[in-house]
């Protein structure tokens, strides 16, 4: 099961009117795991960023001047998120947003029932809150101490953290790694195995004549058997 785990920076809240998205992180989940793949980009609004978002995320209108247009990154987000599940924090946000930038490139839009939203599900479990991305990091003890600012692909390195902890896959990843650690350990370090020589070698049940009669078939052989250096 492929889920993506997804967060937007935007240049403020009106969706529909003239703030646009600046920055689009996703992480992508493989049966609860994390497989290292990404997609962050950032987007050029054709619009100046207001200092009170710059506040929330650091994101300057400078900085994004170079950057991209949304129609120019439309298709490679489209193409990495395919037709999976959407894991969002506040989803109704983030989606109005990309489904705006989507219409006004002419790309299909995100229908919610593949989105599922971490804060609901969140205020579900804890109904007396906080449900901040902050605080469940808090709760479950997820170290957010990068997170000086807001951004999109650091916040969904987190969310993806907090939601195995709200599905309660996180503890089920680790008692897979610990149950399979000690069979890894010894594949991979076979030098530290605890076995310790014999101090006398245990005697063979071969009687002297099948001894011999082993050692006649080895002569036999064109080339000298590995066997022979253990007799």
């Amino acid at each position: 099961m492929r889920e993506i785990v997804l967060d937007t920076e935007t240049t403020g809240f009106d969706a529909q009117g003239d703030d646009r998205i600046i920055e689009i992180g996703c992480v992508e989940l493989f049966n609860y795991i994390p497989t290292g793949e990404t997609f962050h980009v950032y987007i050029n609004p054709k619009r100046d960023v207001p200092i009170e978002a710059q506040n929330v995320h650091g994101i300057t209108t400078q900085f994004l001047k170079d950057k991209p247009l949304f129609r120019e990154v439309a298709d490679d987000f489209i193409n990495f998120i395919q037709e999976d599940m959407l894991i969002i924090h506040n989803a109704s946000f983030d989606v109005g947003f990309l489904n705006a930038e989507l219409k006004r490139v002419n790309r299909p839009l995100i229908q919610m029932l593949r989105v599922l939203d971490t804060l609901a599900m969140a205020r579900r479990k804890f109904p007396a809150g906080p449900n901040s991305l902050d605080a469940l990091c808090k709760r479950f003890d997820i170290d957010n101490s990068n997170r000086t600012y807001h951004g999109a692909l650091l916040d969904s390195e987190l969310l993806a953290d907090v939601y195995l902890e709200l599905t309660g896959q996180r503890q089920a990843n680790l008692e897979l790694a610990n149950e399979s650690g000690p069979e890894q350990q010894q594949q991979t370090s076979p030098s530290k195995s605890s076995a310790k020589k014999r101090k006398t070698p245990l005697k063979s049940g071969l009687t002297k004549e099948e001894e011999q009669a082993h050692s006649a078939f080895l002569d036999t052989m064109k080339t000298e058997p590995l066997w022979k250096q253990f007799l």
